[in-house]
């Protein structure tokens, strides 16, 4: 791949920062997990439909489903920062104004998956 480098960019070692191949293999993995967690939140969500809230509350509460439930839960937000990130990074050209934007999304990607996490802790632990 040095052919289609320009000389100058060889001598200067410019190229890659080393992160596009981390960023990318973990877009990648947290899509195959939101493919199979999401066939059994699909399955969850339709259970819970013809249920009271004790028994969605219990089903809820079961360990499988709690851990299963955290682990969609982390895969959805770190999957959406990633892919947002992504996006400010492509098409937002102010420096400041970029910043701000992936400060922001990562803020809110935290505060909705800590939040997500303490409610379905809440609801396992039976709190």
């Amino acid at each position: 791949m040095s052919h289609l480098r320009t000389p100058l960019k060889n001598a200067l070692g410019l190229g890659s920062a080393r992160q596009g191949a981390h960023h990318f293999i973990t877009q990648r993995v947290t899509a195959v997990a939101l493919v199979l967690l999401g066939g059994w939140f699909v399955w969850t969500v339709l259970s819970l439909l013809h249920l009271d809230y004790a028994g969605g509350h219990a089903l809820v509460a079961q360990p499988c489903n709690a851990l299963l439930l955290l682990a969609f839960v982390v895969a959805v937000f770190w999957h959406a920062q990633l892919g947002l990130q992504v996006v400010i990074e492509d098409y937002v050209h102010a420096r400041g104004f970029q910043l701000a934007l992936q400060l922001a999304v990562k803020f809110l990607c935290f505060l909705g998956a800590a939040a997500s996490v303490l409610a379905i802790l809440k609801i396992a632990l039976g709190r």
